[in-house]
């Protein structure tokens, strides 16, 4: 098939990008003809909280990658749809994570949709259908987008379930999010300290990736401020971007006098640092107070780390409690206590089996082959409506 994704790609840095160069090249893999495009312009730099928008890491090789979306211009949007149309792609295959870029996204696929020799098949990837951060006109907003779709794939239920208020006439399929396998091998445990200059004495945790409200660092600090871990040769690694005032953070530092407990790294992590933090850590906090899924679960999978992920949104869905990890309430005591459960019945060998039974379910094959039966039950669909006339 004709496939083109439309969304985060390189040169923008986070894992809906790596996600859609990493789908790209399983699609090329498989024998169909694929490209990218993706945003000139993507955030105004007013709304992005961050330092930069952009990677450092080299292109992915093997993909076409178009940088022609701009997602404020509306006379762009119709460009770039009637130059989709002309191409004629099977699949337009949108991913969309946030109402702000429902115009943008949604203008595009009304416009391609429809050409005189083929119908072009739009089919939505959401990561989120309400967003963690509610602001007014999200429900309009992504009600335009979700009207100018074929289908969909979601990736945990608490989606389907927010899918399922909008709309019920399309087909859909659930599948996990796969496998991040592209951030590098997995290197031993003492090579990473090594080259972290960390203590091999130590035992790690790892809170990974760019930090707002809804990921619940606050509730970890104050898990960790617990004198039972405190007494303890354990550190916590904090290695992501503050997209939020860091204030309350450091005063809760301050307040519990965690100075000398935590390794902060407040910067974007590089694709190619990914294996070290992972390859270090003993098990993997995912503390939020909202969610859907996390691409930082699938990252821990690859890296076959346990984890403690708390009983919000569709984490639960993926981690298996006391298989995998931990599944708590998103409370500082929950999470204490799952932490020295953790050590004091050396949980790791256990936990490590039951990651390493579980990641074979995250294959980036079997998101191809969802999106691919999406595709034929949405042909189908029109094939019978059209008898039907």
């Amino acid at each position: 098939m004709r496939i083109t994704i439309l969304g985060p790609a390189h040169p923008y840095r986070g894992g809906i990008a790596d996600f859609s160069n990493r789908l790209a090249i399983q699609f090329t893999e498989e024998g169909h003809d694929v490209d990218i495009r993706t945003f000139k312009l993507q955030y105004p730099g007013l709304f992005f909280p961050g330092k930069t928008q952009y990677t450092d890491s080299q292109p992915p090789e093997g993909i076409r990658i178009r940088r022609v979306v701009n997602s404020i211009n509306p006379l762009n949007w119709i460009i770039t749809g009637l130059r989709i149309r002309k191409e004629r792609p099977d699949i337009l295959l949108i991913r969309f994570w946030l109402p702000f870029m429902a115009p943008c996204l949604g203008t595009i696929a009304r416009i391609a949709k429809k050409n005189r020799y083929r119908y072009t098949k739009i089919i939505a990837i959401f990561d989120n259908i309400v967003p963690h951060e509610k602001r007014p006109g999200d429900k309009i907003l992504t009600k335009y987008f979700i009207n100018s779709i074929d289908g969909a794939i979601v990736m945990s239920q608490t989606v389907q379930d927010q899918l399922n208020t909008f709309r019920k006439n399309i087909p859909v399929i659930m599948n996990p999010h796969p496998l991040f396998d592209n951030y590098g091998k997995k290197i031993s445990r003492e090579d990473a300290l090594n080259k972290l200059k960390l203590q091999p004495d130590k035992s790690y945790l790892l809170f990974f990736g760019f930090i707002r409200g809804y990921k619940g660092l606050d509730l970890l600090l104050e898990a960790f401020s617990d004198k039972r871990l405190r007494d303890r040769d354990l550190k916590l690694i904090i290695a992501g971007e503050f997209y939020e005032d860091d204030t309350p953070y450091r005063e809760l530092i301050r307040k519990y006098n965690l100075e000398n407990e935590l390794l902060i790294y407040d910067r974007f992590i590089n694709n190619d640092e990914v294996a070290l933090f992972f390859s270090a850590a003993d098990l993997i906090v995912q503390p939020y107070k909202s969610a859907t899924q996390s691409g930082i679960t699938q990252i821990a999978y690859f890296f076959e780390k346990p984890m403690l992920v708390t009983d919000v949104g569709g984490l639960k869905e993926i981690v298996p409690h006391g298989k995998c990890g931990y599944v708590v309430k998103p409370e500082p005591d929950g999470i204490t206590e799952s932490i020295i459960d953790f050590f004091d019945n050396n949980r790791k060998g256990d936990f490590t089996k039951g990651v390493r039974e579980e990641k074979e379910k995250y294959s980036w094959d079997k998101m191809t082959a969802a999106i691919t039966e999406v595709f034929l039950k949405s042909l189908l669909g029109q094939i019978v409506k059209s008898l039907g006339k």
